[in-house]
């Protein structure tokens, strides 16, 4: 269950990254901390997602 969350994290994280940092640009904040603030959470928000994914997925 361990390897697939990770697996899902990869994918989960990278899209939760890119929404954020698009939402990121279209408010106007350009500056080097507003976009890795966005990727931070990202990451971080990737974790909660691919777990309950797995969960999922592990379930039926």
């Amino acid at each position: 269950m361990l390897r697939l969350t990770l697996l899902i994290h990869a994918l989960a994280s990278t899209v939760i990254m890119g929404v954020g940092i698009v939402a990121v640009l279209v408010m106007g904040f350009v500056s080097a901390k507003a976009i890795i603030a966005a990727i931070v959470i990202g990451l971080i928000l990737g974790v909660p997602v691919a777990w309950l994914i797995a969960q999922k997925l592990h379930e039926g």
